[in-house]
């Protein structure tokens, strides 16, 4: 049986040493301390260093009280070994609130350990204490590793179909 987690005002996240396991892995949200291991493994995977989206990142999704949105940082052994960010969106597009996920990442060294999964588990169960019952996330089509996660923890094609165009000329 699966143990939710202890509410806490305003639907933030807690620091929680994950439940049913002895490996000391804490999710919890993100401190301004932690911004510099988190733009580490952002660039460590995408090769670019992007300090200044991180910090308004942060300054959007960390170090605000706002309830439904979400910043949390998996640490084992004291170090951030990845992140998961996301928020609960009202009515866009005629759907009723529902969790987003828009970014999600474990350190290449520490993956294949279900800390992945102990991130999306944890940012899902604060969606659902603030009353969400879906959750979202968007990603490139060509993205096999992500895609791959998202399927192993029973995500599926939603109803919702992403349309773009060129600005340009």
């Amino acid at each position: 049986m699966k143990q939710e987690p202890t509410p806490r005002r305003r639907g933030r996240a807690h620091a929680e040493v994950c439940p049913g396991t002895d490996d000391g892995l804490v999710v919890r949200p993100v401190r301004r301390g932690d911004l510099d291991q988190v733009i580490a493994i952002d660039a460590t995977v995408t090769g670019l260093e992007k300090r200044k989206y991180w910090a308004s990142v942060y300054r959007r999704y960390g170090a605000s009280d706002r309830s439904g949105q979400q910043f949390l940082v998996a640490l084992a052994q004291g170090h951030v070994v990845g992140f998961v960010i996301g928020e609960v969106r009202d009515w866009e597009f005629g759907s009723p609130p529902c969790g987003w996920v828009f970014a999600i990442d474990v350190h290449p060294q520490a993956r294949l350990g279900g800390i992945g999964t102990r991130l999306l588990e944890a940012i899902s169960a604060s969606f659902y204490r603030a009353g969400v019952r879906k959750l979202r996330t968007m990603l490139a089509r060509d993205n096999g590793l992500i895609l791959s996660f998202f399927r192993s923890q029973g995500m599926m094609a939603g109803p919702l179909i992403s349309l773009e165009m060129d600005l340009e000329g």
